[in-house]
């Protein structure tokens, strides 16, 4: 099954790292890719571009777009980057979300991806 391992940041946690901190964490996350590649588990994986550079696209009942600068939700924590594994179950991607450095600074989310037919959840 396939699950998205979410990644979550604020700039407060951003810059408070050190440069030595922020190096260690890009090369923890060099090092999980590497690994997840090695044994077949990495679907695909991205860091995002900074939320300022977000834009919430919504309809209205009389079908006109809305579109607004940012991320929709109010919050400190944004969606910093993804992982989506191929792993036998939820406690496998618990244990590579773990693994993660940025689960020492803010969250990891593990998320269950739903097949096209939807209807296993």
């Amino acid at each position: 099954m396939k699950y998205m391992l979410l990644i979550y940041s604020n700039p407060e946690s951003w810059a408070s790292l050190s440069a030595e901190q922020r190096d260690d964490l890009t090369r923890a996350h060099q090092e999980l890719a590497t690994e997840l590649t090695e044994q077949g588990l990495l679907v695909s994986s991205a860091g995002l571009a900074d939320p300022i550079t977000t834009r919430t696209v919504s309809i209205g009942d009389d079908n006109s777009r809305t579109t607004t600068d940012g991320p929709y939700a109010e919050a400190k924590e944004h969606l910093a980057g993804f992982y989506l594994v191929e792993c036998e179950d939820i406690d496998q991607a618990i244990g590579y979300a773990a693994r993660m450095p940025d689960a020492q600074y803010v969250a990891v989310e593990v998320r269950p991806v739903m097949d096209t037919s939807g209807l296993e959840m």
